[in-house]
């Protein structure tokens, strides 16, 4: 997929739309985590993926042959960097957010865990130093990977 643009101030101008609109997109998504409501930003991951994936493509291009843009006129390529701008500021808004949706459920599941594992029975023997059959205390109920 890529854009279909007739010259330079076309695609400049395509560009911004697509530029705003992923801005658009993506900020909307950061609200909801903020809001602490991220089952709200999974309406949006379709559209993002796909115009982020565009983006991608098309800045690759550009970055490949400035002339593609080089011919616009300066003042709607100046839109065209305020646009990016903004967008590099909502990416950093999401990060944030993503980072702080991704630490508090960490902490939830190690909760989790802890909670699991003193709930569960302690080991029973008939004599001193006697494991019996209950539970280990290494195994828990809930798997933890330490590198998601």
């Amino acid at each position: 997929m890529a854009l279909n643009a007739i010259d330079a101030d076309d695609r400049v101008e395509q560009l911004i739309i697509l530029t705003e609109r992923l801005t658009d997109l993506i900020a909307r998504q950061s609200s909801a985590f903020e809001a602490r409501r991220p089952h709200e930003a999974a309406q949006y991951v379709d559209e993002v993926a796909k115009l982020a994936n565009l983006y991608r493509h098309e800045s690759t291009r550009v970055r490949a042959n400035v002339a593609l843009v080089s011919g616009a006129a300066l003042a709607v390529r100046q839109r065209l960097i305020r646009a990016t701008e903004a967008f590099d500021a909502v990416l950093a808004r999401q990060g944030r957010a993503v980072t702080a949706a991704k630490t508090v459920t960490e902490g939830l599941v190690r909760a989790i865990a802890q909670e699991v594992a003193e709930q569960r029975p302690q080991a029973v023997g008939y004599g001193p130093g006697a494991h019996g059959a209950a539970y280990r205390a290494s195994g828990t109920a809930i798997t933890l990977n330490q590198r998601a």
